[in-house]
């Protein structure tokens, strides 16, 4: 994968598949969520500056606020779309639509705050000065 700017909105496909689809036949809640999160750690993957934390250093979540729209189905190609919003010392805000390829249809909307950990100590850290100033 190519170096991706991350202040840039970034956007993956994704192919709904057999096991997204829930009892009532379209992609379950659950799965949406994933997508959330898959997108939002590709992009900081392609995109974070070289050593931009300590390997000691893992990013997750706190809170996860989403709006479901639409419903999508089986086969469908779903566009992940996600951008860096707000950044504070300890917690950056990430925006997410997902939209269905076919008809550029709103299915699902999300916003979420990551912050910084210390793998040893589980406690949140302070964001990476070269990454905070981007963002605040």
């Amino acid at each position: 994968m190519s170096k991706v700017a991350l202040d840039q909105p970034f956007e993956m496909e994704i192919t709904v598949q057999p096991e997204d689809i829930d009892e009532l036949g379209h992609v379950n809640n659950v799965v949406y969520l994933k997508w959330v999160q898959d997108v939002a750690t590709t992009h900081w993957n392609a995109a974070a500056p070289n050593g931009h934390e300590p390997a000691s250093v893992v990013w997750v979540v706190i809170q996860h606020e989403i709006r479901y729209k639409q419903p999508t189905y089986l086969g469908d190609t779903v566009i992940a779309r996600t951008w860096i919003g707000k950044a504070k010392r300890r917690f950056m805000k990430r925006n997410t639509e997902l939209l269905r390829k076919s008809d550029g249809i709103l299915l699902a909307k999300a916003v979420t705050l990551w912050t910084p950990v210390n793998k040893e100590t589980g406690k949140s850290v302070e964001i990476d000065k070269e990454v905070l100033d981007k963002f605040a």
